[in-house]
């Protein structure tokens, strides 16, 4: 009777061991992976080209193209405008001079002189006052031409750069580590790690 016991004790830990291994073939999960794949914006490369042109046709329309234009566009007006205005009015104070001392050289009387016909500014102050003004208005056309060549390459840079990839992914992250030899007595260094991940 004891060997009764053992053997359907032994028949039925089987049995139940069996039916747990064995699979439903009806209910099978399956599970299906959804890839998300960033989209990432399109390269143009006419961009810069683009806005450069723009700007090279119409001062600050390169800006506009790249939509940076608030802060931008009064920054070239400006200047453009402060420039153009010292070249006017250098440029008129020099004739002033230049008529006065032409007129002195012929024996005229000129705006620069007295009633009486004597020189309020000596020969030597006119031809000095020319120089000046001839220099302000030259420094003046000159930096109206730079800002005009800055806005144009500006609104090249800006094109470029708007096209670049600024994703959170991309990261460099400084960090400061302290080299410790402890074979060197008293001198502390310091390194500069960067690391860069995309």
């Amino acid at each position: 009777m004891k060997y009764v016991v053992h053997i359907f004790i032994t028949v039925l830990f089987f049995n139940v061991t069996l039916f747990a291994q064995q699979k439903d073939s009806t209910n099978v999960k399956t599970r299906s992976i959804q890839y998300t794949q960033i989209q990432q914006p399109k390269y143009d490369p006419l961009n810069p080209s683009r806005a450069a042109f723009y700007s090279a046709i119409f001062p600050g329309a390169g800006q506009i193209y790249n939509n940076r234009y608030w802060w931008q566009l009064p920054l070239i007006y400006g200047g453009m405008a402060a420039s153009i205005y010292f070249y006017i009015d250098n440029n008129n104070e020099y004739q002033r001079f230049r008529t006065a001392f032409r007129q002195r050289k012929a024996g005229l009387p000129d705006e620069f002189s007295d009633e009486n016909g004597l020189p309020l500014i000596s020969d030597a102050g006119l031809e000095s006052a020319q120089r000046q003004l001839r220099q302000n208005r030259d420094l003046s056309l000159l930096t109206t031409v730079l800002i005009y060549v800055l806005q144009i390459v500006e609104a090249s840079v800006t094109a470029h750069l708007i096209q670049f990839d600024d994703t959170d992914s991309l990261t460099l992250t400084p960090s400061a580590m302290p080299n410790i030899n402890y074979n060197e007595e008293s001198t502390h260094k310091l390194g500069l790690t960067l690391k860069y991940s995309f």
